[in-house]
């Protein structure tokens, strides 16, 4: 789709609908008026039929509109004029864009009603338009035989009207908001295949499939070997049931050009995690396929950063493998030698995602990085703690912490910031190697965080837990992208520094 944005009136674009705001007791927005006087009161004269109240997400397509240049015209609902917040206005975009998707319309512009400048500025305005717009075609890639759905048909948006001197701004706002969309769309098709597909050797070679694309991406995958080279013990532990051999994958963009630091994101890439010997209860399981959700999260941001052509060192390390039961599977009790020489008791096997990640995050002391952010699936805890709204952030580092949040504000992908102190860590000590892996129910979260922090000492880093907002379960089982736009923000501010 393409994207564009627009400062003079909506009446003289040619489209083939117009997308406007109206508001409850039939109130048009700024733009609705336009329209309105140009058709000669045609939309006045529907509204006071009240077949269309104006509610929050209600919807209303119109056809043949009397003297306008487009042969549509979409009304959607934004609640009463005074009470549009960002959150409000996202919501209407979303219904605006569904129900403009539904159309047969391959041009349409868009004009809503918008809160003030200080909660929802033009280029975040335009990139959030173009980012919902674009991720409204998405599909999920499933694999039945029936008739796949038609595509929508929409090719062309134009979002406004901006004030001529903010254009450029907006401009910039809608490309980064298309590429957004794409990284996201790169996680929901990796994450929502079945884990019989998607294995470690699968996202191995779809990395590699970004660095043909991508001039400035370059990968390089180490096998069972290399890792064992790289004394990774924690992360062979975790694969060792599996006849699936794990990768480790190195994907870096802009290493050429950058003279500065690196940025390094981690991601967990468990391909299905059974829980292996301490197995899981069968309910849900077949969810675990999402378990590398947080290694799709770091595949689509390199995505996004090489679209984008960010000027920016950033490196993506992923973890992959299957945690599994069989002979050879680590048991309870067992002692692995992590890549940076701690010995760690492994007290339950499907605590594996912090193993993988404590060898990642060592490997990525190499790369003497500006700042470290891991991503993961981590802990069931996180999701009793926060539920599926918000995301949390443990850091070692107060300022990167805050900088995530503050980029989770501006993707509207919130983070919450959960404590990481001395006392987490202690809950971790173990009578026969340097901690173990668990530390029982109270505070799992936090027990998880503290045991990543042990291996990123003189780092600055944070970790994600995305466990509560990566994935819908139920009926409605699928990737949501989350936190990748939270993971763009952070790119696209570290490349202006």
């Amino acid at each position: 789709m393409q994207v564009d944005v627009f400062s003079k009136s909506l009446t003289t674009l040619a489209v083939d609908c117009y997308v406007v705001g109206v508001h409850e007791n039939g109130e048009l927005s700024d733009a609705g008026r336009a329209l309105d006087i140009a058709s000669g009161g045609a939309l006045t004269r529907v509204l006071a039929q009240g077949d269309f109240a104006g509610k929050l997400g209600d919807a209303q397509l119109l056809h043949h509109v009397p003297k306008l240049r487009a042969s549509r015209v979409l009304l959607v609902g934004q609640g009463a004029r005074g009470s549009v917040t960002r959150k409000t206005w996202r919501k209407a975009m979303q219904h605006a864009c569904a129900a403009l998707l539904r159309t047969s319309a391959k041009s349409a512009a868009l004009s809503l009603t918008r809160p003030g400048s200080r909660e929802l500025d033009d280029y975040t305005c335009a990139r959030s338009s173009a980012e919902i717009a674009q991720l409204g075609l998405y599909r999920i890639n499933d694999l039945k035989t029936g008739k796949k759905p038609k595509p929508g048909a929409l090719e062309r948006l134009q979002i406004g009207p901006f004030r001529p001197k903010a254009l450029a701004g907006a401009r910039r706002g809608a490309a980064h908001g298309l590429a957004i969309a794409t990284g996201a769309a790169t996680m929901r098709d990796l994450a929502n295949l079945p884990a019989n597909v998607c294995t470690p050797t699968y996202l191995a070679d779809r990395a590699r499939q970004l660095a043909d694309q991508y001039p400035s991406v370059s990968v390089r995958v180490l096998d069972e070997d290399e890792i064992r080279k790289e004394k990774m013990g924690c992360f062979l532990s975790v694969t060792r049931g599996s006849a699936e051999p794990p990768k480790f994958i190195v994907i870096e963009h802009g290493a050429a050009r950058s003279k500065h630091k690196p940025v390094v994101l981690v991601g967990k890439g468990i391909t299905f995690d059974t829980g292996g010997i301490s197995l899981k209860d069968p309910p849900s399981m077949d969810e675990m396929k999402f378990d590398m959700s947080g290694a799709a999260a770091v595949l689509g941001a390199l995505h996004v950063a090489a679209e984008l052509k960010l000027p920016l060192h950033v490196v993506g390390l992923v973890a992959a493998c299957e945690n599994m039961p069989g002979s050879r599977a680590t048991k309870p009790g067992d002692i692995v030698t992590s890549a940076a020489g701690l010995t760690v008791e492994i007290l339950n096997t499907d605590a594996e995602g912090r193993l993988v990640l404590s060898d990642a995050l060592h490997y990525a002391r190499r790369f003497e990085p500006a700042a470290v952010v891991d991503v993961a699936t981590l802990t069931g805890a996180i999701v009793v703690a926060l539920g599926s709204h918000q995301a949390a952030v443990l850091s070692n580092d107060d300022a990167l912490a805050a900088e995530l949040v503050a980029c989770g504000r501006n993707a509207d992908d919130r983070l919450w910031q959960m404590p990481l102190a001395e006392e987490y860590g202690e809950q971790l000590k173990s009578n026969f190697a340097d901690f173990a892996n668990v530390a029982g129910r109270d505070g799992g979260a936090l027990t998880a965080a503290a045991f990543l922090g042990k291996f990123t000492t003189g780092m600055s880093w944070a970790h994600l837990d995305i466990a509560g907002v990566a994935y819908l379960s139920g009926a409605n089982k699928a990737s949501t992208g989350r936190p990748l736009a939270t993971l763009a923000d952070f790119l696209i501010g570290r490349s202006r520094r």
